[in-house]
Protein backbone atom coordinates (compact mmCIF):
# COMPACT_ATOMS: atom_id res chain seq x y z
CA UNK A 1 0.00 0.00 0.00
CA UNK A 2 1.40 3.46 -0.86
CA UNK A 3 2.61 5.42 2.23
CA UNK A 4 -0.09 8.10 1.87
CA UNK A 5 -2.83 5.47 1.96
CA UNK A 6 -1.15 3.62 4.85
CA UNK A 7 -0.97 6.84 6.88
CA UNK A 8 -4.60 7.63 6.14
CA UNK A 9 -5.59 4.10 7.13
CA UNK A 10 -4.09 4.63 10.59
CA UNK A 11 -5.97 7.89 11.17
CA UNK A 12 -9.20 8.01 13.12
CA UNK A 13 -11.21 9.45 10.23
CA UNK A 14 -12.23 6.86 7.65
CA UNK A 15 -10.56 8.08 4.42
CA UNK A 16 -12.46 5.72 2.10
CA UNK A 17 -15.27 8.18 1.20
CA UNK A 18 -12.65 10.80 0.28
CA UNK A 19 -10.77 8.31 -1.89
CA UNK A 20 -14.01 7.32 -3.62
CA UNK A 21 -14.88 10.97 -4.29
CA UNK A 22 -11.37 11.72 -5.58
CA UNK A 23 -11.38 8.72 -7.91
CA UNK A 24 -14.82 9.51 -9.35
CA UNK A 25 -13.92 13.15 -9.92
CA UNK A 26 -10.58 12.35 -11.57
CA UNK A 27 -11.90 9.56 -13.76
CA UNK A 28 -15.03 11.37 -14.93
CA UNK A 29 -13.15 14.62 -15.59
CA UNK A 30 -10.59 12.90 -17.87
CA UNK A 31 -12.91 13.08 -20.90
CA UNK A 32 -13.46 16.84 -20.68
CA UNK A 33 -9.79 17.52 -19.87
CA UNK A 34 -8.75 15.40 -22.88
CA UNK A 35 -11.02 17.45 -25.11
CA UNK A 36 -9.41 20.65 -23.77
CA UNK A 37 -6.02 19.24 -24.83
CA UNK A 38 -7.40 18.25 -28.25
CA UNK A 39 -8.04 21.92 -29.02
CA UNK A 40 -4.28 22.48 -29.32
CA UNK A 41 -2.96 19.02 -30.20
CA UNK A 42 -3.95 16.24 -32.63
CA UNK A 43 -5.35 13.18 -30.84
CA UNK A 44 -2.73 10.56 -31.71
CA UNK A 45 0.25 12.78 -30.91
CA UNK A 46 -1.43 13.68 -27.62
CA UNK A 47 -1.93 10.02 -26.76
CA UNK A 48 1.52 8.84 -27.82
CA UNK A 49 3.19 11.41 -25.57
CA UNK A 50 0.76 10.69 -22.72
CA UNK A 51 1.46 6.95 -22.83
CA UNK A 52 5.22 7.38 -23.06
CA UNK A 53 5.32 9.85 -20.18
CA UNK A 54 2.99 7.76 -17.99
CA UNK A 55 4.99 4.60 -18.74
CA UNK A 56 8.25 6.34 -17.85
CA UNK A 57 6.78 7.65 -14.56
CA UNK A 58 5.44 4.21 -13.59
CA UNK A 59 8.63 2.31 -14.43
CA UNK A 60 10.68 5.02 -12.72
CA UNK A 61 8.52 4.69 -9.61
CA UNK A 62 8.98 0.91 -9.76
CA UNK A 63 12.76 1.34 -9.87
CA UNK A 64 12.79 3.81 -6.96
CA UNK A 65 10.45 1.71 -4.80
CA UNK A 66 12.36 -1.51 -5.43
CA UNK A 67 9.34 -3.23 -6.97
CA UNK A 68 9.65 -6.71 -8.47
CA UNK A 69 10.84 -6.44 -12.08
CA UNK A 70 10.79 -10.10 -13.02
CA UNK A 71 8.46 -10.74 -15.94
CA UNK A 72 8.37 -13.86 -18.06
CA UNK A 73 8.34 -13.47 -21.84
CA UNK A 74 4.71 -14.58 -21.81
CA UNK A 75 3.70 -11.96 -19.23
CA UNK A 76 5.62 -9.26 -21.09
CA UNK A 77 3.83 -10.19 -24.33
CA UNK A 78 0.44 -10.27 -22.59
CA UNK A 79 0.98 -6.84 -21.05
CA UNK A 80 2.01 -5.51 -24.47
CA UNK A 81 -1.17 -6.89 -26.07
CA UNK A 82 -3.26 -5.41 -23.24
CA UNK A 83 -1.53 -2.08 -23.81
CA UNK A 84 -2.56 -2.17 -27.47
CA UNK A 85 -6.18 -3.05 -26.62
CA UNK A 86 -6.71 -0.99 -23.46
CA UNK A 87 -4.52 1.99 -24.27
CA UNK A 88 -3.87 2.33 -28.00
CA UNK A 89 -7.22 1.13 -29.37
CA UNK A 90 -9.51 2.23 -26.54
CA UNK A 91 -8.16 5.74 -26.01
CA UNK A 92 -7.04 6.15 -29.62
CA UNK A 93 -10.52 5.53 -30.99
CA UNK A 94 -12.02 7.55 -28.13
CA UNK A 95 -9.84 10.60 -28.75
CA UNK A 96 -10.45 10.59 -32.50
CA UNK A 97 -14.17 10.13 -31.86
CA UNK A 98 -14.23 13.04 -29.42
CA UNK A 99 -13.25 15.40 -32.22
CA UNK A 100 -16.92 15.22 -33.25
CA UNK A 101 -18.60 13.90 -30.09
CA UNK A 102 -19.11 15.70 -26.78
CA UNK A 103 -17.02 14.63 -23.80
CA UNK A 104 -20.20 13.87 -21.85
CA UNK A 105 -21.54 11.43 -24.45
CA UNK A 106 -18.12 9.76 -24.83
CA UNK A 107 -18.01 9.23 -21.07
CA UNK A 108 -21.60 7.97 -21.05
CA UNK A 109 -20.77 5.30 -23.64
CA UNK A 110 -17.53 4.34 -21.88
CA UNK A 111 -19.36 4.02 -18.54
CA UNK A 112 -21.28 1.07 -20.00
CA UNK A 113 -18.06 -0.94 -19.64
CA UNK A 114 -19.33 -3.10 -16.72
CA UNK A 115 -22.58 -3.82 -18.60
CA UNK A 116 -20.90 -4.94 -21.83
CA UNK A 117 -18.23 -6.83 -19.88
CA UNK A 118 -20.97 -8.93 -18.26
CA UNK A 119 -22.19 -9.95 -21.73
CA UNK A 120 -18.71 -10.79 -23.04
CA UNK A 121 -17.91 -12.69 -19.85
CA UNK A 122 -21.00 -14.85 -20.32
CA UNK A 123 -19.87 -15.85 -23.82
CA UNK A 124 -16.10 -16.09 -23.42
CA UNK A 125 -15.54 -16.82 -19.71
CA UNK A 126 -18.58 -18.93 -18.99
CA UNK A 127 -19.87 -16.54 -16.32
CA UNK A 128 -23.55 -16.86 -15.53
CA UNK A 129 -25.93 -14.33 -17.09
CA UNK A 130 -28.50 -13.77 -14.35
CA UNK A 131 -31.84 -12.02 -14.75
CA UNK A 132 -30.40 -9.09 -12.80
CA UNK A 133 -27.48 -8.73 -15.24
CA UNK A 134 -29.85 -9.10 -18.20
CA UNK A 135 -32.10 -6.36 -16.81
CA UNK A 136 -29.04 -4.15 -16.24
CA UNK A 137 -27.90 -4.78 -19.81
CA UNK A 138 -31.29 -3.81 -21.22
CA UNK A 139 -31.45 -0.63 -19.12
CA UNK A 140 -27.85 0.37 -19.83
CA UNK A 141 -27.95 -0.20 -23.58
CA UNK A 142 -31.44 1.29 -23.87
CA UNK A 143 -30.48 4.45 -22.01
CA UNK A 144 -27.29 4.99 -24.02
CA UNK A 145 -29.09 4.29 -27.31
CA UNK A 146 -31.87 6.76 -26.48
CA UNK A 147 -29.46 9.59 -25.67
CA UNK A 148 -27.20 8.88 -28.65
CA UNK A 149 -30.09 8.61 -31.13
CA UNK A 150 -31.58 11.90 -29.96
CA UNK A 151 -28.26 13.77 -30.14
CA UNK A 152 -27.36 12.36 -33.58
CA UNK A 153 -30.81 13.30 -34.91
CA UNK A 154 -30.44 16.80 -33.48
CA UNK A 155 -27.00 17.15 -35.07
CA UNK A 156 -25.31 17.65 -31.69
CA UNK A 157 -22.95 14.70 -32.16
CA UNK A 158 -21.57 12.94 -35.24
CA UNK A 159 -22.64 9.39 -36.06
CA UNK A 160 -19.08 8.60 -37.20
CA UNK A 161 -17.72 9.84 -33.89
CA UNK A 162 -20.29 7.75 -32.00
CA UNK A 163 -19.25 4.63 -33.94
CA UNK A 164 -15.60 5.26 -33.05
CA UNK A 165 -16.40 5.72 -29.36
CA UNK A 166 -18.49 2.52 -29.32
CA UNK A 167 -15.63 0.66 -31.05
CA UNK A 168 -13.34 2.03 -28.33
CA UNK A 169 -15.63 0.55 -25.68
CA UNK A 170 -15.53 -2.85 -27.42
CA UNK A 171 -11.70 -2.69 -27.44
CA UNK A 172 -11.67 -1.91 -23.71
CA UNK A 173 -14.03 -4.77 -22.88
CA UNK A 174 -12.01 -7.08 -25.13
CA UNK A 175 -8.88 -6.14 -23.19
CA UNK A 176 -10.66 -6.86 -19.92
CA UNK A 177 -11.67 -10.34 -21.11
CA UNK A 178 -8.14 -11.02 -22.36
CA UNK A 179 -6.74 -10.03 -18.97
CA UNK A 180 -9.09 -12.43 -17.19
CA UNK A 181 -8.34 -15.26 -19.62
CA UNK A 182 -4.58 -14.82 -19.76
CA UNK A 183 -4.04 -13.67 -16.12
CA UNK A 184 -0.54 -12.16 -16.46
CA UNK A 185 1.59 -11.89 -13.34
CA UNK A 186 3.38 -8.68 -12.49
CA UNK A 187 3.51 -5.75 -10.12
CA UNK A 188 1.18 -2.78 -10.35
CA UNK A 189 3.84 -0.29 -11.45
CA UNK A 190 5.70 -2.56 -13.86
CA UNK A 191 2.58 -4.08 -15.47
CA UNK A 192 0.91 -0.74 -16.10
CA UNK A 193 4.21 0.81 -17.15
CA UNK A 194 4.68 -1.85 -19.84
CA UNK A 195 1.07 -1.40 -20.99
CA UNK A 196 1.53 2.34 -21.38
CA UNK A 197 4.82 2.03 -23.25
CA UNK A 198 3.34 -0.61 -25.56
CA UNK A 199 0.34 1.62 -26.19
CA UNK A 200 2.60 4.57 -26.94
CA UNK A 201 4.74 2.58 -29.37
CA UNK A 202 1.60 1.28 -31.12
CA UNK A 203 0.10 4.75 -31.53
CA UNK A 204 3.30 6.62 -32.47
CA UNK A 205 3.64 5.33 -36.09
CA UNK A 206 0.05 6.35 -36.85
CA UNK A 207 0.56 9.72 -35.16
CA UNK A 208 3.56 10.56 -37.34
CA UNK A 209 1.93 9.11 -40.47
CA UNK A 210 -1.37 10.99 -40.26
CA UNK A 211 -0.57 14.00 -38.07
CA UNK A 212 2.13 16.64 -37.96
CA UNK A 213 4.06 18.19 -35.08
CA UNK A 214 3.32 21.50 -36.78
CA UNK A 215 -0.34 21.05 -35.85
CA UNK A 216 0.54 21.26 -32.15
CA UNK A 217 -0.13 24.70 -30.69
CA UNK A 218 2.00 25.15 -27.55
CA UNK A 219 -0.15 26.62 -24.80
CA UNK A 220 -0.52 26.51 -21.05
CA UNK A 221 -3.91 24.85 -21.54
CA UNK A 222 -2.28 21.98 -23.42
CA UNK A 223 0.58 21.58 -20.93
CA UNK A 224 -1.77 21.65 -17.94
CA UNK A 225 -4.23 19.23 -19.53
CA UNK A 226 -1.49 16.75 -20.49
CA UNK A 227 0.10 16.95 -17.03
CA UNK A 228 -3.33 16.32 -15.51
CA UNK A 229 -3.94 13.29 -17.75
CA UNK A 230 -0.50 11.78 -17.14
CA UNK A 231 -0.01 12.40 -13.41
CA UNK A 232 -3.50 12.63 -11.97
CA UNK A 233 -5.38 10.21 -14.25
CA UNK A 234 -2.88 7.65 -15.59
CA UNK A 235 -0.89 7.47 -12.35
CA UNK A 236 -2.71 8.82 -9.28
CA UNK A 237 -6.25 7.75 -10.25
CA UNK A 238 -4.89 4.26 -10.84
CA UNK A 239 -3.41 4.18 -7.33
CA UNK A 240 -6.80 5.24 -5.98
CA UNK A 241 -8.59 2.58 -8.05
CA UNK A 242 -6.39 -0.27 -6.83
CA UNK A 243 -6.70 0.98 -3.25
CA UNK A 244 -10.49 0.90 -3.64
CA UNK A 245 -10.23 -2.64 -5.02
CA UNK A 246 -8.32 -3.63 -1.90
CA UNK A 247 -10.59 -1.78 0.52
CA UNK A 248 -14.01 -2.67 -0.90
CA UNK A 249 -13.55 -5.46 -3.44
CA UNK A 250 -13.75 -5.53 -7.22
CA UNK A 251 -17.54 -5.77 -7.53
CA UNK A 252 -18.31 -2.96 -5.10
CA UNK A 253 -15.59 -0.76 -6.58
CA UNK A 254 -16.95 -1.28 -10.10
CA UNK A 255 -20.32 0.01 -8.90
CA UNK A 256 -18.79 3.49 -8.64
CA UNK A 257 -19.06 3.65 -12.44
CA UNK A 258 -22.74 4.55 -12.16
CA UNK A 259 -21.63 7.95 -10.86
CA UNK A 260 -19.52 8.67 -13.95
CA UNK A 261 -22.12 9.76 -16.58
CA UNK A 262 -23.62 12.69 -14.63
CA UNK A 263 -20.21 13.82 -13.38
CA UNK A 264 -18.70 13.64 -16.89
CA UNK A 265 -21.54 15.71 -18.34
CA UNK A 266 -21.06 18.23 -15.53
CA UNK A 267 -17.36 18.58 -16.37
CA UNK A 268 -18.18 18.87 -20.08
CA UNK A 269 -20.57 21.71 -19.28
CA UNK A 270 -18.14 23.47 -16.91
CA UNK A 271 -14.92 23.17 -18.94
CA UNK A 272 -16.22 23.14 -22.50
CA UNK A 273 -19.64 24.74 -22.34
CA UNK A 274 -21.25 21.55 -23.68
CA UNK A 275 -25.03 21.71 -23.68
CA UNK A 276 -26.79 19.30 -21.33
CA UNK A 277 -30.54 18.97 -21.73
CA UNK A 278 -33.19 17.60 -19.41
CA UNK A 279 -33.59 14.63 -21.79
CA UNK A 280 -29.88 13.83 -21.34
CA UNK A 281 -30.21 13.86 -17.56
CA UNK A 282 -33.32 11.66 -17.67
CA UNK A 283 -31.56 9.25 -20.05
CA UNK A 284 -28.69 8.87 -17.57
CA UNK A 285 -31.03 7.32 -14.99
CA UNK A 286 -31.55 3.93 -16.72
CA UNK A 287 -27.84 3.80 -17.60
CA UNK A 288 -26.80 4.34 -13.98
CA UNK A 289 -29.40 1.85 -12.77
CA UNK A 290 -28.23 -0.72 -15.34
CA UNK A 291 -24.60 -0.35 -14.23
CA UNK A 292 -25.68 -0.73 -10.61
CA UNK A 293 -27.65 -3.91 -11.33
CA UNK A 294 -24.75 -5.48 -13.20
CA UNK A 295 -22.13 -4.64 -10.56
CA UNK A 296 -24.22 -5.10 -7.39
CA UNK A 297 -23.12 -8.14 -5.38
CA UNK A 298 -25.70 -10.94 -5.59
CA UNK A 299 -25.11 -12.01 -2.00
CA UNK A 300 -22.68 -11.35 0.80
CA UNK A 301 -19.78 -13.76 0.95
CA UNK A 302 -18.19 -15.04 4.13
CA UNK A 303 -14.78 -14.60 2.54
CA UNK A 304 -13.29 -11.24 1.53
CA UNK A 305 -13.02 -10.68 -2.23
CA UNK A 306 -9.67 -11.20 -3.88
CA UNK A 307 -9.16 -7.58 -4.85
CA UNK A 308 -5.64 -8.03 -6.14
CA UNK A 309 -6.76 -10.41 -8.90
CA UNK A 310 -7.37 -7.44 -11.21
CA UNK A 311 -4.33 -5.47 -10.19
CA UNK A 312 -3.39 -4.38 -13.69
CA UNK A 313 -6.78 -4.40 -15.39
CA UNK A 314 -7.54 -1.28 -17.36
CA UNK A 315 -10.68 0.76 -16.70
CA UNK A 316 -10.93 3.60 -18.98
Amino acid sequence: MPPAFALAARSRVDPLPFFIAAFCLLWSSAFAVAKVALIDCPPLILLATRFMLAGAVMLGAAAVSGAQWRLTRRDLAVFAVLGIANNALYLGLNYVGMLSVSAGVAALIASANPVLTAVFAAFFLGERMTWRKAAGLALGVGGVAAIVARRVTAGTDSLTGIVLVVAALVALVGGTILFKRLAPKGGLWVGNGVQNLAGGMAVAPFAFAFESIGEVVPSWHLIAAQAYLVLLVSVFAYLLWFHLLTASGATAASAYHFLMPPLAMLFGWQLLGERVTLADLIGIIPVALGIYLVTRPAARSAHPPDARRGSVERLS
